[in-house]
């Protein structure tokens, strides 16, 4: 087994940052960062850690943390020196205590707290493995740079392609370099046979600056958050668009989306995001999941969960939260968060209830009502991602019957990622009938529109937020449990949508049209809603903060 030894140079002084290395990162000084990563390699190395300092403060918060120090001469201390004298003098003052010659040697410095232990610990393996003098730790950051030569601005670059298509561009980061003992002197540490361990950019970051500092201790608070969701015809494509909305806030966070195997569309969608995804086939293989992420927290967005499925995250997690949840699985999770669902009896207290947790999307905050119209010309129909209970085809047949009755009316047909039924329901001019699918924008169309008829999910607090009042048909007996889309709120209900007869729609459809008055008055209960804050709430209660 190599002998290895781990030098950690640290001085007290430093101009950009007072007392660099002792002050508080994320809650412990940051020279500890450094030592607890040179430690982890014990387990499995011959290895002794050293600090080399001038500094008092540091000695104490070293020694104090069961590391040895070695004392660096003041001359050793100057801001002009390099490291290899430094990295020499400590590897011999210990190899003279130890009577020994080190294999190895490693210098890490104290301020590239985000560095992994297992990211050092494959380095140090690979090292030991290939035949390299020395090792250096890199990020590769390919870019079109340029350079100044005899007063001139020139490039570094023979022609300019993406970043993705230019050769390598490795820069240190500085969290360690592993070397042979024999390539160091008081001159250098580096050998003549060189590699570089490419390290993740988050793991890169190597503080010289506040905006470093700031950098780096962002990159410590991430949690790592697990999203279980699920996609399906029968279900829709409200929980994995709930998710992937909620992703988007949690960006700076690590992010794993958790899938089930049924859930063709929700897969499809996902990977139009581009965010990690694992996809299950049972309870084992999302343990399987489970162990190796090891989540701060998991998000359950599958309707009702049981015991069983929380008490197995619980083996991995402190923090479970989970949506829309009426099971018996509620009870355990830290957090329910049921936006659809109010003044409920027997209210578990961990659970949050109503409108003001509605976890609005961004494009709902950035568009603004449009000016009301006593015409009723724009007409909306949308049904949601997948719409089950095909209720677009219901409308469709009601709009051609509409059409003469109301030949000034546009009917706007927004269909979703996951409808099935798309070959039906295509553009009818004569009918002044227009069809937009997966639209990308669901705001624009909702900016237009003057009545809406829609199901009875997230899309009623859109609406609310744009001020369009509207006709809800419930796509099945749970969804028709959603309380919010009633008339107190700005919504005309008329109960589940397969069990509603076309005459009763259309009559609806050309009341409210010829009734401004009262569609004024349900767009003006409409905007008495505030969902600003819902986004920060429910933020807040997934990271327990609040």
């Amino acid at each position: 087994m190599s002998r290895i030894i781990v030098v950690i140079p640290a001085r007290g002084g430093s101009k950009r940052i007072p007392r660099k290395n002792v002050r508080i990162m994320n809650g412990k000084p940051l020279i500890l960062y450094s030592i607890e990563n040179a430690s982890a390699l014990a387990k499995d190395h011959d290895v002794d850690v050293v600090v080399s300092t001038d500094d008092e403060e540091l000695m104490g918060i070293v020694r104090a943390h069961g590391m040895e120090v070695i004392e660096r001469d003041p001359v050793l201390a100057a801001d002009k020196v390099t490291l290899d004298p430094v990295i020499y003098d400590a590897v011999l003052k210990k190899e003279a205590m130890k009577g020994i010659k080190y294999d190895i040697v490693i210098t890490m410095q104290a301020t590239s707290p985000t560095l992994k232990k297992e990211t050092l610990i494959s380095a140090v393996e690979l090292f030991e493995k290939e035949d390299f003098d020395t090792m250096i730790s890199c990020v590769n950051k390919p870019h079109l740079s340029w350079t100044k030569k005899d007063g001139q601005i020139i490039k570094n670059y023979e022609k300019r392609l993406n970043s993705q298509e230019l050769p390598c561009n490795f820069l240190e980061t500085g969290a360690f370099l592993i070397t042979k003992r024999e390539c160091v002197n008081e001159n250098t540490r580096i050998g003549d046979r060189i590699t570089v361990f490419e390290t993740d950019a988050n793991e890169a970051v190597d503080i010289d600056t506040e905006e470093d500092w700031i950098a780096a201790e962002s990159i410590l608070k991430r949690k790592k958050i697990l999203l279980r969701c699920v996609g399906q015809q029968k279900l829709g494509m409200g929980h994995i668009y709930r998710c992937l909305t909620i992703a988007y806030k949690l960006i700076g966070n690590d992010l794993l989306f958790v899938t089930d195997s049924e859930s063709h569309m929700g897969i499809e969608k996902l990977k139009e995001s581009f965010f990690p995804m694992e996809i299950v086939k049972n309870d084992w293989e999302y343990e399987e999941v489970l162990k190796n992420y090891m989540p701060d927290v998991v998000i359950n967005d599958v309707l009702d969960t049981d015991e069983n499925l929380i008490k197995l995250e619980r083996k991995y997690t402190n923090r479970i939260v989970n949506f829309e949840d009426m099971g018996p699985g509620a009870w355990l999770a830290d957090a329910v968060i049921n936006a659809l669902y109010e003044n409920r009896k027997n209210k578990p207290s961990n659970v949050y209830e109503g409108s003001d947790y509605f976890f609005i999307r961004d494009e709902f905050l950035e568009e603004k009502p449009k000016e009301f119209s006593e015409e009723c010309r724009n007409i909306m129909i949308m049904f949601g991602g997948a719409d089950p209970s095909n209720l677009t085809g219901k409308l469709y047949d009601i709009c051609k019957v509409l059409h003469p009755k109301m030949p000034d009316v546009e009917f706007h047909f927004l269909t979703g990622f996951a409808y099935e039924n798309k070959e039906g329901i295509t553009d009818d001019p004569e009918s002044n009938i227009f069809v937009h699918h997966d639209a990308k924008r669901v705001s624009f169309y909702m900016k237009q529109a003057d009545l809406c008829i829609t199901s009875q999910g997230r899309t009623v607090f859109e609406l609310a937020s744009m001020g369009v009042p509207a006709i809800v048909l419930a796509q099945n007996e749970r969804e028709a449990e959603h309380v919010f889309a009633g008339m107190g709120n700005g919504f005309i209900n008329l109960g589940i949508g397969e069990k509603t007869d076309s005459l009763t729609i259309i009559k609806t459809i050309q009341y409210l049209a010829d009734m401004p008055k009262v569609r004024w008055e349900m767009r003006n209960l409409q905007l008495s809603k505030k969902f600003e804050k819902g986004q920060e709430r429910v933020i807040k209660i997934i990271l327990n903060e609040e």
